[in-house]
């Protein structure tokens, strides 16, 4: 089988039941949404399999996830049957407060970074928001979009900030403190 179709040479792209504008409001956060699939297997790649074999489990059935809100994106048929539900949304809630539990107290921002792979779960973090600010834009534009994916993705980037924590507090590296911060979370 070959990688290249040659079907989007003049701009256009097949999405679930239609052929799009490559850079149509659909394709971008769909786009994005496998922009942050990517991050979050690097981010993967970059944790130790045992101290952190509670969130490698998460972020690949988050993995999975994704991909079954992009395709819920991707899917213009008429009878629609949406892959992506509610329940990752009540289980990313549950582990987002088990994470946080964990975490050392929280009283001002933060700065990205610390260990790698709480630098990558960061940057997947705000990918997660940009894919969520494309999929508002394009809930706006077009009205038979699952609301569940909008949702999905703002728990997620909760998730991920949680996470990015942890993986500097198992490490023993201390989150920076933004120096210029009131003191925000209570």
């Amino acid at each position: 089988m070959k990688l290249y179709t040659k079907q989007g040479d003049k701009g256009k792209t097949s999405i679930i039941g239609g052929r799009v504008d490559k850079d149509h409001l659909r394709v971008q956060a769909y786009g994005t949404i496998d922009e942050l699939n990517s991050f979050i297997g690097k981010a993967i790649s970059e944790l130790e399999k045992g101290k952190f074999a509670d969130i490698i489990a998460d972020l690949t059935a988050i993995q999975h996830e994704l991909f079954d809100g992009g395709g819920d994106l991707a899917n213009v048929m008429k009878e629609r049957h949406y892959k992506l539900k509610e329940e990752p949304i009540i289980i990313m809630e549950q582990r987002i407060d088990a994470l946080s539990e964990e975490a050392p107290p929280l009283q001002r921002f933060i700065l990205p970074g610390g260990s790698p792979a709480a630098a990558t779960l960061h940057i997947a973090r705000t990918v997660a928001r940009r894919a969520e600010r494309e999929t508002v834009t394009l809930m706006k534009e077009i009205d038979d979009v699952s609301p569940v994916v909008q949702k999905y993705l703002n728990r997620l980037s909760d998730y991920l900030f949680a996470a990015a924590r942890i993986a500097n507090s198992r490490l023993s590296i201390p989150d920076v403190e933004y120096i210029r911060s009131a003191n925000v979370f209570k």
